[in-house]
């Protein structure tokens, strides 16, 4: 490495070879890239499946509230947080859980690739019209006449809901001031007990 730099006389800077490194830079390279070649010829590349929509429904909420006894033999499956049985892993919260089953390891795992299928321009133009149809059918089906009939027959079975209740607790509040005779006062024979108060 004597030659990678020269002093000229006089002058205390070094001064750097370029071609030196250039050349050691190049050598540099093709060696990383043999390397790569040699790796992709002893491992046969494999083809993983384009990303696609989940077909399950992410459970959630089946652990919500409850608690839980674990001991140190209790297996990974059955410990506090969420289990994932494709990469035998536990995961302490819900939004961590779903960050890993969206992540590129658990889809790995799966067999997929992080790249999604790109859309031709006639299966846009399907989508287009499903989609349209759908609304038009949403707005053939909403009928506003109909709609307010519902909202009044809602809104009387409320005020209904809400007298009766207000009955009822006024009963359990003050039982003593019913119309009649209580049960107790009619067995024991007495019209009441006492009080000058109707």
């Amino acid at each position: 490495m004597a030659g990678a730099y020269e002093k000229a006389p006089g002058d205390h800077r070094r001064k750097w070879d370029r071609d030196e490194y250039e050349r050691l830079a190049q050598e540099r390279l093709e060696e990383e890239q043999l390397k790569l070649l040699e790796k992709e010829l002893r491992e046969p590349h494999q083809k993983r499946e384009l990303l696609k929509p989940r077909e399950y429904k992410v459970d959630l909420d089946s652990k919500l509230g409850k608690s839980q006894v674990i001991t140190k033999t209790t297996p990974a499956s059955q410990q506090g947080g969420y289990y994932c049985n494709v990469c035998d892993c536990v995961v302490k919260d819900s939004i961590n859980f779903l960050d890993h089953i969206n992540g590129k390891k658990h889809q790995r795992n799966l067999g997929m690739s992080m790249k999604i299928e790109r859309s031709s321009l006639d299966q846009v133009k399907k989508r287009f019209e499903i989609n349209k149809k759908k609304m038009e059918e949403k707005k053939k089906e909403y009928d506003f006449e109909e709609r307010l009939k519902e909202l009044k027959e809602e809104e009387e079975k409320q005020k209904a809901y809400k007298k009766e209740k207000r009955k009822e607790r006024k009963r359990k509040a003050d039982p003593d001031s019913s119309d009649g005779p209580s049960d107790m006062a009619a067995v024991m024979g007495f019209s009441g007990f006492g009080t000058s108060k109707k």
